[in-house]
């Protein structure tokens, strides 16, 4: 059998596979690759570590310790850790109705978890204002009943759960489409009740893509910026980490901003790992 890199030979001409390219050019387009992520990619993160140490370890550590900072990475889990699990339970009940039942305005519901993905971060954030801020829809009725949304912790968790919602479910619905109805069908014929046909057949199906799809969320939680901002305002004690890094920075303080910005690098490098042990792992069980 012929390698693909094995010229053909027809009537006497000699072809090209064209899968096959020079040795020039391979290493002109990995180079060129690697230059791209070298400047885009790994100057950026150095970059980021040599501002956060500039002024030695214990300023480093002191900004971290600081009851802003430890403050601002408090609010931001307590977010992520609100946020994340109901968009994981929004994103497997969507993907379960829209891949495993045929209804009216299945095509709307599937558009409609793209809006996130369109719509500004920043537009998300005025649009919750305009409903629960002071002056809003329901504004005088949350003042009346001493709630408030807009410039707390609801507000918060709202905004990041609109930004993120996709991203679980928009992760197993291609999952679940592949693989078809016939396994659940088969379990439902077998007596298996709804809830013993989830826990039993379509989850253990569908958790590496659940998993690959929550750690995407929580990282896109975490790193939110727009939104926040908006129904925040950079009210004290309402900073999130992103926030935080922005008033450091305002101040001034560009050092203190860059070590909080580590976290936040931390966050995306520990992501990546993740991601590349899931597709690892679903590599390993497809073989």
């Amino acid at each position: 059998m012929k390698s693909a890199a094995t010229p053909n030979v027809v009537s006497g001409v000699r072809h090209r596979s064209p899968t096959a390219e020079s040795p020039f050019v391979r290493w002109l387009l990995i180079g060129g690759a690697l230059l791209f992520l070298g400047l885009f990619l790994v100057v950026p993160l150095l970059a980021v570590f040599a501002q956060a140490f500039a002024k030695g370890p214990g300023f480093y550590f002191k900004t971290l310790a600081d009851p802003q900072s430890l403050s601002a990475i408090k609010l931001t889990l307590l977010t992520a850790g609100i946020a994340v699990p109901m968009n994981c339970v929004f994103g497997l009940a969507a993907a379960w109705a829209i891949t495993k039942f045929t209804f009216p305005g299945r095509n709307i519901l599937t558009t409609l978890m793209d809006l996130p993905f369109s719509v500004s971060p920043v537009i998300a954030g005025l649009v919750y204002v305009l409903v629960f801020g002071a002056q809003g829809w329901f504004g005088p009725w949350l003042n009346a009943h001493d709630l408030r949304i807009i410039y707390a912790v609801p507000g918060l968790v709202l905004a990041t759960t609109f930004v993120t919602f996709p991203f679980v479910a928009r992760e197993l619905i291609p999952l679940m489409q592949a693989q078809g109805r016939a396994d659940e069908e088969a379990a439902r014929a077998l007596g298996a009740g709804g809830w013993q046909t989830f826990w039993r057949v379509t989850l253990p199906a569908i958790k590496w893509g659940l998993l690959y799809g929550v750690i995407l969320c929580n990282a896109r939680a975490m790193g939110e910026f727009g939104a926040v901002s908006v129904v925040s305002n950079n009210t004290q004690g309402q900073n999130t980490v992103t926030l935080q890094i922005e008033t450091l920075y305002k101040d001034f303080n560009l050092t203190g901003a860059f070590a909080l910005a580590t976290v936040l690098t931390f966050l995306a490098l520990i992501t990546i790992a993740l991601k590349a042990w899931i597709e690892r792992k679903e590599t390993t069980l497809k073989l």
